[in-house]
């Protein structure tokens, strides 16, 4: 590990001030903290990669290399075997360079080379990391044309490769096919890969019944199974979940390692349980493994996203004694922490650090900065780091313009938001749904209703379809402008669309039919919602309920607020205000007399 540099450790000491010791005990536990050293390991020398002729196998270092030792072997009489071939192309393969390899391939074939297991392997690889599983599948057909079978390596290839593309039940069927089939025997890479898949879409359930599986198959996991789906669960704040199979683990004798002790202190800082994480740094210092810049980069975040950036510069300062240098995402964490805060000027202190330290600021430091800016309602300050992003050698991306846009269209400086919403697309960043959206609400809230309107047929028109949000961000603009009838007319559109309203969507257009007088539709929407599996929430009988009240229904009123209570929902101060405000009238409704007094 990279040690900091005398002057790094002076810089963040001026920057950090003297804070309580407050939050985690380790952090100012002597003995743990010595524990917590890292070991350094020597950089692996790579051997000089060179050609060589005769029997010993072709070393080669780059394209040019390969195309070379095969042009001189397909001019050899005799042709030399398909094993010396595939030799040069395995290395292209690790180059990543996988057009060239296919293209040697169909040389080869054509000067009548039989391809093997390990060749047609390497041509299915290719075309999976092409995004080619049709032509990936195609080659496994050549392996029953040849007279040959499938192997581990073949099947493991394939799933790889629709994991890649995030067709993992493509992958699923693959598996069940081939190992049913009994065309091969899987092996825990097999498995892992595509437990790696199903926790990658959030599929924790068929990870573990995946797991299960295993021992069944004659195969037993290893660590790198475990820590995927703990990984996972962690990640999908099922800790309880993490922490069990993390025992399970165990029991079966398989030892943790730095990697699994990353994903459970990840996962219970996330919920903000520092005790079990102050636990698992003990129980890892303790087995001999030694917390890394990815474990301290955990906490820092999990820290400033607590609002406790006093702790999180604690562990910066542990960080630097340790040795190990605080990195980009460290400091980007610290910012956040600030940012998050209101705290601006310790923000912008962060980040001249960064600039001293030299090239440790990128484009996400610069995101965090402008967008706290933006929140803070520093419009100019934040265009300012925009502006010096192209002086840093940096290229500001999609995140960057529409948090700026964000920031213009909520200072109501629409000009400035459009001429930046044209110079992005100039500069080859696309916009994304949520950069459309942010100028459709800055369009709506400032009304201009008919640019919005034409700005999302542009929009529906083209490659990026709007969502729910977006849709939602208009008919609330037009229920606003008391256009209910073209509110009314989009949201009964969105089906045709393919877009499916949204608790909010249902709650601001019955919220636009109540203002309009239309309660009998506004009641009908109501249950119609619950119909469609859309739950009304608290805000949406609040919303129906000051409708009737502000008609003059209180018999309605009082009957919507009787079921909103059985639901389990409260009256919000809106609504208080107006019960309130009828009860200190000359006249008070007999109906809302009564069903306060049965209240009491």
């Amino acid at each position: 590990m990279v040690k900091m540099t005398h002057k790094s450790v002076l810089s963040f000491s001026s920057y950090c001030s003297y804070s309580s010791r407050r939050g985690m005990p380790f952090l100012h536990s002597t003995p743990l903290v010595a524990l917590f050293h890292s070991q350094s390991s020597n950089p692996t020398k790579s051997g000089e990669t060179h050609l060589k002729n005769g029997t010993s196998k072709p070393r080669v270092s780059n394209v040019e290399d390969a195309l070379k030792v095969f042009d001189e072997m397909l001019q050899r009489r005799p042709l030399p075997s398909v094993v010396r071939f595939t030799q040069v192309l395995a290395p292209l393969v690790k180059l990543k360079h996988y057009p060239t390899v296919l293209s040697l391939n169909s040389q080869m074939l054509l000067s009548g080379i039989r391809p093997n297991h390990y060749t047609l392997n390497i041509t299915i690889n290719c075309y999976c990391r092409l995004n080619r599983m049709d032509y990936a599948l195609s080659v496994l057909a050549h392996f029953f044309k040849l007279g040959l079978q499938p192997d581990v390596a073949t099947l493991n290839t394939l799933i790889h490769g629709f994991v890649l593309q995030n067709r993992v039940a493509d992958a699923a069927r693959l598996f069940s096919k081939i190992v049913v089939g009994g065309h091969c025997q899987p092996d825990v890479v097999t498995f892992n890969t595509l437990i790696k898949g199903f926790c990658a879409i959030g599929n924790n359930t068929a990870a573990i019944q995946l797991l299960g599986k295993m021992e069944a198959n004659g195969c037993l996991p290893d660590i790198i199974t475990f820590n995927t789906i703990i990984d996972s669960l962690g990640k999908d704040t099922l800790v309880d979940e993490a922490l069990n199979l993390f025992s399970e683990m165990v029991g079966r004798g398989i030892a943790p390692d730095l990697v699994t002790y990353n994903s459970l202190i990840q996962g219970v800082c996330n919920l903000g349980r520092w005790k079990e994480a102050t636990r698992l740094l003990y129980e890892m210092a303790s087995q001999g493994i030694f917390p890394n810049v990815f474990t301290f980069n955990i906490l820092v975040d999990a820290f400033c996203k607590d609002g406790m950036v006093v702790q999180a510069k604690n562990v910066v300062q542990i960080m630097i004694q340790r040795g190990i240098e605080p990195d980009t995402v460290t400091y980007n964490s610290l910012m956040d922490g600030h940012c998050l805060r209101g705290e601006m000027d310790k923000a912008k202190q962060v980040f001249d650090l960064m600039v001293t330290e030299g090239s440790m600021v990128d484009v996400q430091s610069c995101n965090i900065l402008i967008n706290g800016y933006c929140k803070q309602k520093k419009i100019d300050k934040a265009y300012k780091i925009f502006k010096e992003i192209p002086l840093r050698g940096l290229v500001p991306d999609t995140v960057t313009y529409t948090t700026l846009i964000d920031g213009f269209c909520k200072a109501g400086r629409l000009q400035e938001a459009e001429k930046l919403f044209s110079e992005m697309q100039d500069h080859g960043q696309l916009p994304d749904v949520q950069t459309y959206s942010i100028i459709l609400d800055g369009l709506c809230n400032n009304q201009q209703l008919s640019e919005a309107i034409e700005f999302l047929r542009e929009i529906e028109g083209s490659k990026l379809k709007p969502d729910v949000v977006t849709y939602t961000i208009v008919i609330e603009g037009l229920c606003n402008a008391g256009e209910v009838q073209s509110a009314k007319d989009l949201f009964c559109g969105l089906s045709l669309k393919g877009v499916q309203p949204n608790v909010r969507t249902y709650t601001i257009m019955i919220n636009g039919l109540c203002k309009g007088g239309l309660l009998v539709e506004a009641e009908e929407m109501l249950r119609e919602m619950e119909q469609k599996g859309c739950s009304p929430n608290g805000c949406t009988y609040n919303t129906i309920i000051r409708g009737y009240i502000n008609n003059n229904d209180t018999s309605r009123a009082t009957s919507l607020i009787e079921e909103m209570s059985e639901r389990g929902f409260s009256r919000d101060a809106s609504t208080m205000e107006l019960i309130v405000d009828l009860l200190s009238k000359d006249t008070v409704d007999p109906v809302l007399l009564a069903w306060l007094k049965d209240k009491v």
